[in-house]
């Protein structure tokens, strides 16, 4: 079925449609950076919380066992004298405790009974309610003392000879504490500040290191461009490879295409020479019959065209992405036109009803209009068309038969050359099976030709690729 539509119109240079420029969706190399600062802030932030949690509680500890030692000296110091009165019977070794206002102090305290203090206290006394029991140490930060926060460790002791709870209390300033504390804190603000530039100054020399990769890649476009080479050969990362690669068969791909372009106009340029001769020469010989030659050479010219619009076509439906069309319902409406053209056929379908092949929908019933439509026309009146005739998961087989004299085996290959007839008795153009070699191909598929066993004709068999789902 010979494609009859007119000639698509090409667009004006100067009216083609400008697509605006796509703005850049951002720099590569700030998201790297981006990601690297939030990332090294988070994990400084966090991991300077945790060790300042652990240093500053290590520093707590080791001050608190400090007064932990007093207090058990304090504690295994203590007597009960004949006035049921607390005394030591030693001395507590620290000078301090004598110093008045030192920054040290301790206190005995129970109930019914006058307090014990330290001569550190002077004219203080340390705050401690007696009315409650601790059975172990108790640590707690003090501010009785205006301007100076004490850290206070206090337990409760029934000596022997007593029944009264005394309540034995250590207390010392924290500004050593504090200090120390301050101290750590700086020292790791100050390192961690240092580490999270050196961290970003490595992440920046990281980054800017390993997209240098890229600059090779645009400079090799570049060369491409200025220099006209085919492909991208330099040596680059394995990360950058695929890129490469699509970009090489991107390449190959565009360079075939303008082959097949040059190939195209140079057979259509050869197809239409002989017929402009024949015109040529006719009109220069003013023969009698220069209308019909004109009219008989210009209907060629017409087929030559709308064969090679029909390549044209179905490369650029090709280029535009992935084509799907169903098999069936294209073929119920074939088989519908070749009926009304050739009402002494019968055709039959059988097969598939769900095939979907990666073809568009026009060139898909091109394909199997003209094929059909030959066996019709060639054939004894019966066709037989089958889909998926041998199960194949990457390729849908159409097998078209009929009842004619079929095709010698030796001309099955020069049959689909343009312009191939082997009955020049009926009407034709001798392009129905080149278009179909041609447009398949395209596509990726393939076309055989055989004989059939069931009918004993022509066999067809069209692999054709399927749609991905």
């Amino acid at each position: 079925m010979a494609n009859t539509a007119p000639p698509e119109a090409v667009p004006e240079p100067e009216a083609r449609e400008s697509f605006p420029h796509e703005a850049p969706t951002g720099s590569l190399a700030r998201r790297m950076m981006l990601i690297a600062a939030g990332w090294i802030s988070i994990l400084l932030l966090v991991g300077g919380l945790a060790l300042d949690h652990t240093l500053t509680g290590l520093v707590t500890r080791n001050f608190d066992e400090q007064l932990g030692y007093m207090l058990t000296g304090m504690i295994g110091s203590a007597e009960i004298g004949p006035d049921g009165e607390v005394f030591f019977i030693r001395p507590l070794g620290d000078q301090r405790f004598l110093e008045p206002n030192s920054g040290l102090y301790w206190q005995i305290r129970g109930k019914g009974h006058e307090d014990f203090p330290s001569r550190s206290l002077w004219d203080r006394s340390l705050d401690v309610p007696a009315d409650h029991f601790d059975a172990q140490p108790h640590v707690y930060d003090s501010h009785q003392f205006p301007g100076e926060t004490l850290r206070v460790m206090e337990r409760s002791i029934i000596l022997p000879g007593s029944n009264t709870k005394w309540m034995f209390t250590v207390a010392a300033s924290r500004v050593d504490l504090d200090e120390q504390i301050k101290m750590i804190r700086a020292i790791l603000v100050y390192s961690f500040v240092a580490l999270g530039f050196g961290l970003l100054l490595m992440a920046g020399m990281q980054t800017w290191y390993g997209l240098f990769p890229l600059r090779h890649v645009r400079r090799a476009i570049q060369k491409l461009r200025t220099t006209g080479s085919a492909r991208v050969a330099d040596p680059l990362p394995r990360e950058v490879e695929p890129l490469v690669e699509e970009l090489n068969a991107l390449l190959e791909h565009n360079e075939r295409q303008a082959e097949e372009a040059r190939t195209h106009a140079g057979n259509l340029a050869h197809a239409l020479k002989t017929p402009l001769t024949v015109v040529m020469n006719a009109a220069t010989a003013k023969a009698p019959d220069l209308a019909d030659t004109v009219i008989r050479e210009a209907a060629v010219m017409r087929r030559q065209v709308d064969h090679h619009l029909a390549r044209a076509r179905a490369v650029g439906r090709r280029a535009v992405g992935q084509s799907r069309a169903d098999v069936w319902p294209s073929l119920e409406a074939v088989l519908r036109a070749v009926e009304r053209l050739y009402d002494q056929a019968r055709c039959d379908l059988d097969g598939n009803h769900a095939a979907v092949v990666a073809l568009e929908k026009q060139d898909l019933e091109e394909i199997l209009g003209n094929l059909i439509e030959n066996a019709a026309k060639y054939g004894g009146g019966s066709v037989f068309v089958t889909v998926d005739a041998e199960r194949d998961s990457r390729l849908c087989q159409i097998w078209v038969e009929d009842d004619g004299m079929g095709i010698p085996e030796a001309e099955r290959i020069r049959i689909f050359d343009r312009g191939a007839r082997l009955d020049s008795g009926k009407p034709g153009t001798g392009l129905g099976l080149a278009i179909v070699r041609d447009v398949v191909e395209i596509y990726g598929g393939s076309v055989e030709l055989d004989e059939s066993e069931d009918l004993g004709g022509l066999l067809v068999r069209l692999y054709l690729p399927r749609a991905i789902a």
